[in-house]
């Protein structure tokens, strides 16, 4: 099944978020069995979420409690079909660190034909990340065709085939 790795800075605001709205909307659309994670490039491991981040999608029925920060390693963007960044820094560190994972490397924006980031709400106070979960899950919807239909082809490429049959 195709996995999905969002990416951000600390991997308490806006991957979490994205990973969470991604796996209620694959859930409510047929998709089962995808794995969504999320990771951070400059996490801090085992941080909780923003108060904020899980109050505002606990609002949505969504559910950031048992949230963790990870820091994104090269293994976890071999293992992933697709990885969406939130900014285009991250995209191109992740694309210099791992040069034979560039295919699947891209900004979540581009997911709905943009080339822009998501601003970061940390620090700030409950309606940034109001407006964060707004925009995600706009992108997210809107670009849900086109993150099915790559980490659809990703997954099938790792996927060895099955042996010939007598």
């Amino acid at each position: 099944m195709p996995r999905v790795l969002f990416v951000c800075t600390a991997n308490i605001c806006r991957s979490p978020v994205a990973a969470a709205i991604l796996r209620h909307l694959l859930e409510g659309r047929g998709y089962r069995g995808w794995q969504v994670a999320s990771g951070g490039t400059l996490a801090m491991p085992g941080l909780e979420a923003t108060p904020h981040s899980i109050e505002v999608l606990a609002e949505r029925g969504l559910d950031l409690g048992e949230h963790r920060a990870q820091r994104v390693e090269a293994e976890d963007v071999k293992r992933a079909d697709l990885v969406l960044c939130m900014e285009s820094g991250h995209a191109e560190a992740l694309r210099i660190e791992n040069p034979g994972e560039r295919r699947k490397i891209f900004l979540l924006t581009e997911m709905i034909g943009r080339h822009e980031n998501v601003a970061d709400p940390y620090g700030g106070p409950k309606e940034w990340y109001e407006i964060m979960a707004d925009q995600l899950s706009e992108l997210i919807e809107r670009g849900l065709p086109r993150i099915v239909e790559l980490a659809q082809a990703n997954a099938a490429r790792r996927v060895p085939a099955a042996p010939p049959t007598s």
